[in-house]
């Protein structure tokens, strides 16, 4: 069966509408990789600098608090409780943003990544200053302050609800993957597929630049992910468009 002309053009275009020109999401699909990259960063800080600990992953941060009440070493005990306090934190903040702004998208998600740079900004300020080796108070402060943020994330990614990109929790986006591969919807495991892929270049590039750079290298990489989020659905929020009630993402 040969194609028409122009079809495969259209078929292209198509797939990049999913994700900058959804009709029930716009951008939010692009918009949240972006933030999922950003997250992949922020771990591999915490678990590279600040105690071995998830500010994004509570699942895991449980765990590691397990492992540091059991006495496992590497694991820091005050570290870990500051990031579930820090993120429930921000979780509670999130829901207040959820209950203001949750009726227009756009701006929930301009209003909630613009917060989210402003605390992780607190943090790159704090690395800066104390640099690299980082005492009990000044990580405990990094922790706290990613925490929060990642915890407002959270919050707003789940009222968002765009399917498969929670941008911090990909258990469920790869038991999808595996479990509905007999289906063989492609633009579904794309989806899927890129999450997987934003958390996993978010992780490396975190990775290199804290152990071949610095700290505050990758925090201000963190800054410039979210704020280009940020930017970018200001932008989007600005213009009348069906996505933008909660209706059209249900």
């Amino acid at each position: 069966m040969t194609s028409r002309p122009g079809e495969r053009n259209t078929v292209r275009v198509s797939w990049t509408a999913d994700y900058f020109a959804d009709p029930a999401h716009g951008p939010l699909p692009a918009l949240l990789l972006g933030l999922t990259v950003a997250t992949g960063i922020v771990d591999a800080v915490s678990i590279l600098r600040l105690g071995r600990v998830f500010v994004a992953n509570m699942t895991g941060n449980i765990a590691f608090t397990g492992f540091a009440l059991a006495g496992a070493p590497g694991f820091v005990l005050d570290a870990s409780l500051v990031a579930l306090v820090g993120f429930l934190v921000g979780a509670a903040l999130g829901g207040a943003a959820n209950s203001r702004f949750g009726a227009h998208r756009g701006r929930l998600a301009r209003n909630v990544a613009t917060a989210e740079v402003l605390f992780l900004v607190a943090a790159l300020v704090i690395t800066v200053v104390v640099g690299d080796d980082l005492g009990t108070v000044p990580r405990d402060c990094v922790v706290a302050l990613a925490a929060v943020a990642l915890g407002l994330q959270n919050a707003a990614v789940r009222r968002l609800a765009v399917p498969d990109l929670t941008t911090t929790v990909l258990t469920m986006t790869l038991t999808g993957v595996a479990a509905d591969l007999r289906n063989r919807n492609l633009r579904v495991a794309l989806r899927r597929g890129l999450s997987v892929g934003a958390m996993l270049l978010g992780a490396v590039g975190g990775a290199l630049l804290v152990l071949r750079v610095s700290v505050p290298a990758a925090l201000g990489a963190v800054v410039a992910v979210v704020a280009v989020v940020a930017v970018g659905a200001a932008v989007a929020s600005r213009q009348p468009a069906a996505w933008h009630t909660f209706a059209a993402g249900r």
